[in-house]
């Protein structure tokens, strides 16, 4: 199966969507890290229990199957980074999005990684 590569356009037309996911992956994560904490503390939880915890996961596994299924690599779940397959200036490149950011303006060569993290031009 060959990657799946995005223009810059068609990433940030996606960006409603990878924003509502990136939302439910937050929301289920702060909810299951508390739950977690009371089920190995042995505290009662407003948040339910082991059939809980459970569904809290799998939100999270559905929402990164999301981003699978698009072709967008989910690098990080605390906090949330992703990358779009990308080329810029003849190079294989991540359109990155960092959990909090609400608009894709940057951008790192594939075999750099987060590190090498540049704004793309003209943002």
């Amino acid at each position: 199966m060959t990657e799946r590569t995005f223009t810059l356009s068609e990433a940030r037309a996606l960006l409603p969507e990878v924003r509502a996911q990136i939302d439910a992956i937050v929301a289920a994560r702060a909810d299951l890290a508390e739950l977690s904490y009371a089920l190995r503390s042995g505290e009662p939880s407003r948040l339910g229990g082991k059939p809980e915890q459970k569904g809290y996961e799998a939100r999270i596994d559905e929402a990164v199957g999301w981003f699978t299924i698009q072709g967008i690599e989910v690098k990080s779940l605390t906090p949330v980074l992703i990358d779009f397959p990308a080329y810029h200036g003849g190079r294989s490149v991540r359109l990155c999005l960092l959990e909090g950011e609400r608009e894709l303006t940057w951008y790192h060569r594939t075999e750099l990684g987060f590190a090498g993290r540049r704004r793309l031009p003209g943002t």
